[in-house]
C-alpha cells in the first residue's frame, strides 16, 4: 500500500495535465471521436491494447503477473453541449462544449490508476472500460454492456467527483445510490378560442395549471413516506398572444425512483390526474415516458472495501456513508452484471471559488482531489484483488 501512494505521488502532474487536456477539448455523447484516440494512445503507451467498443468507447485490460479475477473500472468520457464559461487556460477549446460535469477529471483518474496499477505486481486483471455518452440518453454503458464488456469480471467500481462534498472527502452508500432518471410529456389538448370568449373555448392553460398543481401533491400524498420520489416539473408551454385562447398545452417532468412498483405508482397517478381534470374540462391529453436508467444500487461488500480504501488516504474523517443521491447514472448497467459501488469524491472548494454546482457553465473543480481519488481507486482495486 506503501508503493501505491508513492506511484501515485509520482504521477500527480501527469494526472492533471491528463485532466486539463480534456477540459479543453470536450465533445458530447456519440462524438467523442479525439478523446476516444487520446485515451487509446495513453494506454498504448503503457504497453496495453486498447479495443474500440460501443462506438465511441474503449476497453483495454491490465493483466497480473499471476492469474486471478478480474474487478473491472468504469469511468464515462463524454462532455455537456454547453459553452464553458470559467477564465481559467484550460478552458474548453470546443465551442458548445464543455465538461461541466466532471468527466474530464473521471477519465484523468481512470488514466492515471490504469498507470499505477501498471507499475504493480497484480493477482489477477484489471477491466479499464472508458464509456461514451452517459450524459445523452440511452446511454453508452447498455451498450458496452451487450458488447461483453463486464464478461467474467467479478466487481466493477467507478466514481464520480462531486461538488457538494468538500474536497479531501469521499461519500459512499451501501445501497441505494442513484435514482432511475425518468422523464415524461404530457400534452393538453383543449380549444382555442378568443380571450374576451373564454366559454367557447376549452383553455389548455387552466386544465394544465390544476394539472401541475396536482401533480406536485403526488409524493406527499400517494407514495409510501419510508420511500424515496421525485416528480418535477421542467417546462409548462402553451401559446404566443395576450389574447387567443391556445388550443394546447405541455408539460414536462422528470420522475425518480429506486423501485419499479414505486416508479409505475407515480406514472398511474400521473395518468389518473390528467385524466380526472381534463374529463371535467372536456379536454384531452396524451401521455408519453421514457423510462432512463436503472437505479445504482451498491453492493455492501464492495462498497465496505471501498469505505475502508478511502479511509486509509484520506482518514476516517475524510470519508463518511452518504445519503443517496436522486440524479440518474448508466453504471447501473455495470453493476447488474457484477457486485459493483460506485462512490462520491468531494471537489468543491469554497475558498478556491469552486461553487458552482454540476452542469454549469462555470462549474470547475479542486485539482487537489484528484491524487487522493486514484489512490482510493487503486487501493479498492486492489482489496477486491484478494477478496477471497
Amino acid at each position: 500500500m506503501d508503493n501505491i501512494k508513492r506511484l501515485v505521488a509520482e504521477n500527480q502532474e501527469y494526472i492533471t495535465k491528463l485532466r486539463r487536456h480534456f477540459r479543453m477539448y470536450p465533445e458530447i455523447g456519440g462524438e467523442e471521436y479525439e478523446t476516444q484516440q487520446k485515451i487509446a494512445t495513453e494506454l498504448k503507451a503503457l504497453g496495453l491494447e486498447p479495443q474500440m467498443v460501443a462506438g465511441t468507447g474503449v476497453v483495454a485490460e491490465i493483466k497480473g503477473k499471476v492469474p486471478g479475477k478480474t474487478i473491472a473500472l468504469r469511468c464515462d468520457i463524454d462532455a455537456l453541449p454547453i459553452d464553458d464559461e470559467t477564465d481559467h487556460i484550460y478552458r474548453s477549446q470546443n465551442q458548445g462544449r464543455c465538461h461541466a460535469c466532471g468527466h474530464d477529471a473521471h477519465m484523468a483518474m481512470a488514466l492515471g490508476a490504469a498507470k499505477v496499477l501498471s507499475s504493480l505486481e497484480l493477482t489477477g486483471n484489471v477491466r479499464l472500460l472508458f464509456q461514451p455518452s452517459e450524459e445523452r440518453f440511452p446511454g453508452g454503458a447498455e451498450a458496452m454492456a451487450k458488447a461483453g464488456v463486464m464478461n467474467g469480471v467479478f466487481a466493477v467500481i467507478g466514481a464520480h467527483v462531486w461538488q457538494p462534498f468538500t474536497s479531501g472527502t469521499i461519500g459512499i452508500s451501501f445501497g441505494r445510490t442513484t435514482a432511475s432518471p425518468d422523464e415524461f410529456t404530457l400534452t393538453i389538448q383543449g380549444k382555442g378560442g378568443h380571450g374576451s370568449m373564454p366559454h367557447q373555448a376549452i383553455d389548455p392553460i387552466l386544465v394544465g395549471a390544476q394539472i401541475v398543481v396536482a401533480l406536485k401533491a403526488i409524493v406527499g400524498t400517494s407514495i409510501n413516506p419510508l420511500e424515496q420520489a421525485v416528480v418535477s416539473l421542467g417546462a409548462f408551454r402553451a401559446g404566443e398572444v395576450f389574447n387567443i385562447i391556445p388550443d394546447t398545452a405541455v408539460i414536462k417532468g422528470t420522475v425518480r425512483t429506486f423501485e419499479a412498483d414505486v416508479r409505475m405508482n407515480v406514472f398511474d397517478k400521473i395518468e389518473q390526474i390528467a385524466s380526472g381534470i381534463c374529463q371535467a374540462y372536456g379536454a384531452s391529453f396524451e401521455l408519453v415516458k421514457l423510462l432512463g436508467y436503472p437505479p445504482v444500487i451498491n453492493d455492501p461488500g464492495v462498497a465496505r472495501l471501498a469505505y475502508e480504501a478511502a479511509g486509509e488516504v484520506l482518514g476516517e474523517q475524510g470519508v463518511f456513508e452518504m445519503d443517496p443521491v436522486m440524479v440518474g447514472e448508466d453504471f447501473s448497467y455495470f453493476a447488474e452484471k457484477a457486485p459493483g459501488a460506485f462512490i462520491f469524491i468531494g471537489v468543491g472548494n469554497s475558498s478556491k471559488g469552486l461553487v458552482y454546482p454540476h452542469h454549469h457553465p462555470r462549474f470547475d473543480i479542486d485539482e487537489a482531489a484528484l491524487a487522493p481519488g486514484v489512490e482510493v481507486l487503486v487501493r479498492t482495486i486492489s482489496k477486491l484483488l484478494r477478496k477471497k
